[in-house]
């Protein structure tokens, strides 16, 4: 796979994980125990993700920005930012982890207990039921921000950049491997102020474009003074030969 096919294949995993993770912590993780219903009819309080575990938002608002900042720099800045996606996954294990422990569940229980009076319950400090499976959506949300994160810090310097594919080439840096310069090079090339046919290695003194006397019969005939014809029809004194063409 190569390096804009890897790049373009991390973006949406990590996404994903981290839409997972701000899914689930607006969902359903557990039910506190009660004696009965409110005076209203009303059920037993229920905890959200976001309720047991405040920072789980953040954290995967934080994992989104960090895609786009990953596709906004380059080498030890991307690195930096894989690092940062990949303590956003650790933050998120961790905090599923004790969210879903007996001491936060206690907790919360206690910081509802009010509302629960309010409504005319009876709450069981030990009375919870916990929904496992919005808190295993937020896990394994947390476990693919943490793989990518580990990639982008130890592939992401070889991925290509968002403008790199944009930005024109300086005057006279054009790769040799290219391949033939084409028309609309040659036109591109003018439009930028450029001369397409200067060439910005040479010198057009050193023979390149003809003989140091810039002639290309010069460069013909090996002879830089004369040109293919200096010595003919002309004796050793340099006088012309008569009856000769």
């Amino acid at each position: 796979m190569n390096a804009g096919r890897e790049l373009w294949t991390w973006v949406p995993a990590c996404a994903a994980g981290a839409g997972a993770v701000l899914l689930a912590a607006g969902r359903e993780w557990a039910v506190l125990g009660s004696g009965g219903a409110g005076a209203e009819g009303s059920g037993p309080p229920v905890l959200t993700g976001s309720g047991i575990v405040p920072f789980l938002s953040p954290v995967a608002l934080a994992a989104l920005a960090a895609v786009v900042a990953v596709l906004a720099t380059s080498g030890r800045a991307r690195r930096a930012v894989g690092a940062v996606i990949a303590l956003c996954g650790l933050g998120v294990l961790a905090g599923v982890r004790d969210g879903t422990g007996r001491g936060a569940l206690a907790a919360a229980m206690e910081a509802n207990l009010a509302r629960a009076a309010a409504a005319g319950g009876d709450i069981a400090l030990d009375a919870f039921a916990v929904r496992w499976a919005w808190p295993a959506v937020a896990a394994a949300g947390g476990l693919v921000l943490l793989v990518a994160g580990v990639a982008a810090a130890l592939r992401g310097p070889g991925w290509p950049g968002m403008s790199g594919r944009y930005d024109r080439p300086a005057p006279g840096t054009a790769d040799p491997a290219a391949g033939p310069v084409t028309e609309r090079a040659l036109w591109d090339a003018i439009d930028r102020g450029a001369d397409p046919t200067a060439d910005p290695a040479g010198d057009p003194a050193d023979g390149r474009f003809g003989g140091p006397s810039g002639d290309p019969a010069d460069e013909a005939s090996g002879d830089p003074v004369g040109g293919p014809s200096a010595g003919a029809g002309r004796d050793p004194a340099g006088e012309p030969v008569r009856g000769e063409r």
